[in-house]
């Protein structure tokens, strides 16, 4: 069985999206999953599939927010002592 390149990149791409979400830790879950999604954003140029593109890219972006920009909350919530 021969693979393309493309498709290749393509189960990479899925590999890795899906072992994001085995992260426990949201910071790795994100950077994992952004990295799933520039490899999504890779094969969606290869096919020339922009809705691959704007998806994944928007992926990135909502992940960058919060990886870079959005402090997290680290209370606990409904916590009976407080």
């Amino acid at each position: 069985m021969d693979i393309t390149l493309t498709e290749f990149i393509g189960y990479a791409a899925s590999a890795v999206l899906l072992f994001s979400f085995t992260r426990k830790d949201l910071k790795k879950l994100r950077w994992f999953n952004s990295l799933g999604c520039l490899l999504f954003v890779i094969y969606g140029f290869m096919l020339d599939s922009i809705p691959v593109l704007i998806t994944n890219l928007a992926i990135i972006a909502i992940n960058a927010y919060y990886l870079f920009f959005k402090k997290e909350d680290t209370s606990v919530t409904g916590d009976i002592d407080n």
